[in-house]
């Protein structure tokens, strides 16, 4: 899945252009005003850079960037700026702007700093799964959430749960199911432990569901999966 850029500015043609340049790679929302970004990035939607112009009717840039950076911390935002005084830079990165770019604006400028950030985001990406799969096989036989994973790490579920789905290639209740499977097996092939004892272990409290799952994912149950590898 793409990454989602928002492009905020009161000009059409700007926006248009500005569309063109990056609709090949990312996918793209445009918001006319600092009030619609705000009300865009309050929908259920995950928005991962913003290039946000600081001149626009109503709510200027600068406040539009603070609102943002309250509500969703984690999204990469960029200032349009058309004055190149050192204070309008310096206010939009007291504000926490993550770059700057100075209209007009060059489209390998544009490119350059868009990937710059997002290949941060690749990294701390990285960071979170290898927290998430950590959590996982540290709780893997309790009966862990989605949200309780999410409080690991302070983002919000719907946002672990589209990166770790992305990344890992399996979402995070699969991946949880996948690693309890896996223990199964290790338990059946080299322990003494009956099937009560095994599903007990790894966090089934109804032997019969676990019998019913193995035997879905393992296409026999365990108890032949266990005679199999006595045969070997």
């Amino acid at each position: 899945m793409p990454y989602k850029i928002m492009i905020v500015d009161d000009d059409k043609d700007f926006r248009t252009t500005f569309r063109e340049l990056l609709e090949a790679e990312y996918e793209i929302v445009e918001a006319a005003n600092g009030e619609e970004a705000i009300r865009k990035i309050k929908e259920p939607n995950i928005i991962d850079l913003i290039i946000l112009d600081i001149k626009m009717p109503g709510l200027q840039g600068t406040e539009v960037l603070k609102e943002i950076k309250k509500l969703k911390p984690d999204i990469f935002i960029v200032m349009l700026t058309g004055y190149s005084k050192q204070e309008t830079v310096l206010e939009s990165l007291r504000g926490h702007a993550d770059d700057y770019l100075e209209k007009p604006v060059k489209p390998e400028n544009a490119l350059n700093t868009i990937w710059r950030l997002l290949s941060k985001k690749n990294d701390m990406v990285g960071g979170i799964i290898e927290k998430l799969k950590y959590f996982i096989n540290k709780n893997y036989q309790k009966e862990i959430s989605l949200k309780d994973a999410s409080e690991v790490v302070c983002l919000s579920p719907k946002y672990i749960s589209k990166i770790f789905k992305e990344t890992v290639g399996i979402g995070f209740n699969g991946y949880k199911l996948q690693l309890r499977m896996e223990k199964a097996k290790q338990l059946l092939d080299n322990s003494d432990m009956n099937v009560n004892e095994i599903a007990y272990k790894i966090g089934y409290q109804n032997v019969e569901s676990f019998m019913r799952i193995f035997k879905k994912i393992q296409k026999c149950t365990p108890s032949e999966y266990r005679a199999r590898g006595k045969q070997i």
